[in-house]
């Protein structure tokens, strides 16, 4: 689910954590070092998500938030921000030539540039997160 969150409204807020949770406190954030993302560049989005980046050759940024059933991605567009909500059990992520997150017939590749480099911690820790979240819910491999 993607909003506008260009102006702070109650109803997105609760809506947010009803998917993915409440975010952390600042004691929980302190001890997992941090639960926030340094902005990363946009390289290509799934056409259902062009309408939220620049049309022109601007850079495109977004950050990545963890909370406790999910995550929650801040696009950047002009001044207009944006969030994409996604469930612990909706996302994917891949990792080629690119960083690639999908969800919900949705995805984002970010470039594999120095932001993304400082990032390697922070995206350890997240597929840490959906890893143990998906232990603690006993999902069935049908593989």
């Amino acid at each position: 689910m993607i909003l506008n969150t260009t102006y702070f409204e109650k109803e997105h807020k609760s809506l947010i954590e009803d998917i993915v949770g409440k975010s952390f406190s600042l004691w929980q954030s302190i001890k997992m070092r941090g639960i926030g993302s340094k902005r990363m560049i946009i390289q290509k989005v799934s056409p259902n998500l062009q309408q939220y980046s620049n049309k022109v050759s601007d850079i495109n940024y977004a950050n990545i938030e963890l909370r406790p059933h999910g995550i929650v991605i801040y696009i950047n567009k002009g001044l207009k921000n944006f969030t994409w909500v996604i469930p612990y059990y909706q996302l994917h992520i891949y990792k080629t030539k690119f960083m690639s997150i999908h969800a919900q017939g949705k995805f984002i590749q970010f470039s594999n540039n120095k932001t993304f480099k400082e990032n390697k911690g922070f995206l350890k820790k997240m597929m840490a997160a959906k890893i143990a979240y998906d232990k603690q819910h006993n999902f069935i491999n049908l593989v």
